[in-house]
């Protein structure tokens, strides 16, 4: 296929402690089984997902990096701003009419990329680390949801950290695309739709995936937003909930911000000597990070590779675990651009649906409904 426009091409790191990175990349290389490659299937590998391994190699070698785990003061303010921000928007766009200029640039410039920054807030709040209370962190991610106009924090959590313990395993990682997904929407015209419509797979694939119990949080999550969108309407109009729920719309269909969703874990680089993972030596790398401007405004989640060797490490402390560890990251492949995610993602007949690894075994599901259970 064609090099990747959004993969920079990587250096080698003159670090002193290459040597041990190389140790643990041949134990790897001696025991894993190769990937299996089809066509027109997923790219199904037996190996463990190479997240752990690299934590393990980091914290060996870099064993201050736990001091950077833990909840960030800042979150709940920047939360509060952007929860503040949108409903501004919404009182002030109460009487202008929906097919207007004014009604959808609003929700695309503004509304999206806040709303865009309130999912990732969730995200950040699913690890419990905006406060050290459990109980407190569920309790702001249901006033984060309030702009997105419909509830969904509390369901959120749990299938966003089985994602984290169960990558790419089939049956369990919502993250995903299903068989069917892959059959009707593996073309270019498919792949625009799903961009398009993105943030409704990713609200509705889940349940077709597996269940998570009903419990108290959920009730919680539900009664709050309800009671939120009628008073909402009550003082000011229906237009003011439209705005909020284009926002969430648009936040995830063709916008910049958008692009995380592809970038995090689609397959772009399907040579696979020029895709090795360097840390566990398997064919092709499941994560890619994004260190662009883009992540000013949705919590360093292109770091996502650092976010998935270390959850417990806030949004504010990826880069600095980043330049800790930096010859750990120096030679992976990265993405240059979401946009250029999104756009390659559509046109290149060689990207697809079904560009992402699968397993059959492992993983497990967790984050569930007790207001209690910590999770990383």
């Amino acid at each position: 296929m064609p090099a990747s426009t959004s993969i920079l091409t990587t250096t080698s790191p003159a670090d002193d402690q290459t040597g041990a990175r190389l140790r643990v990349s041949q134990k790897a290389t001696s025991a894993a089984p190769p990937l299996e490659v089809k066509e027109h299937d997923f790219f199904w590998t037996y190996t463990e997902e190479p997240h752990r391994t690299r934590r393990q190699a980091i914290i060996k070698v870099h064993p201050e990096v736990t001091k950077l785990c833990g909840p960030e003061p800042l979150t709940k303010y920047l939360v509060f701003a952007v929860v503040s921000l949108q409903i501004t928007c919404a009182y002030i766009l109460q009487n202008t009419p929906f097919f207007s200029w004014k009604f959808f640039l609003t929700a695309y410039i503004i509304g999206a990329t806040a709303n865009q920054n309130l999912f990732l807030a969730i995200h950040e709040i699913s690890h419990n680390l905006a406060f050290r209370s459990p109980s407190a962190n569920r309790m702001i991610a249901i006033f984060a949801n309030l702009p997105i106009g419909i509830p969904y924090s509390a369901s959120f959590r749990p299938y966003h950290l089985t994602h984290h313990k169960s990558l790419g395993v089939d049956g369990l990682d919502a993250d995903l695309p299903t068989a069917l997904e892959a059959v009707f929407l593996d073309s270019i015209l498919g792949k625009a739709f799903f961009c398009t419509f993105q943030i409704l797979f990713y609200a509705i694939r889940p349940i077709f995936v597996y269940k998570v119990p009903f419990t108290g949080i959920h009730f919680a999550n539900i009664l709050v937003q309800v009671l939120f969108d009628i008073v909402l309407v009550k003082l000011t109009s229906m237009h003011a909930l439209y705005y909020l729920i284009l926002s969430s719309f648009l936040a995830g269909s063709l916008h910049p911000c958008a692009g995380h969703f592809i970038a995090e874990h689609y397959i772009f680089e399907k040579v696979p000597d020029a895709a090795r993972d360097p840390m566990t030596n398997t064919p092709i790398p499941e994560t890619f990070s994004y260190y662009g401007a883009l992540n000013i405004l949705t919590y360093n989640v292109g770091l996502h590779n650092e976010h998935h060797d270390f959850p417990a490490v806030p949004w504010s402390r990826l880069p600095a675990l980043h330049e800790l560890a930096k010859e750990f990251y120096a030679d992976l492949p990265r993405h240059e651009s979401w946009v250029g995610v999104i756009w390659q993602f559509v046109w290149d007949k060689e990207v697809g649906m079904t560009c992402r690894v699968k397993r059959k075994e492992g993983g497990r599901k967790v984050g569930s409904w007790k207001t209690d259970e910590v999770e990383a």
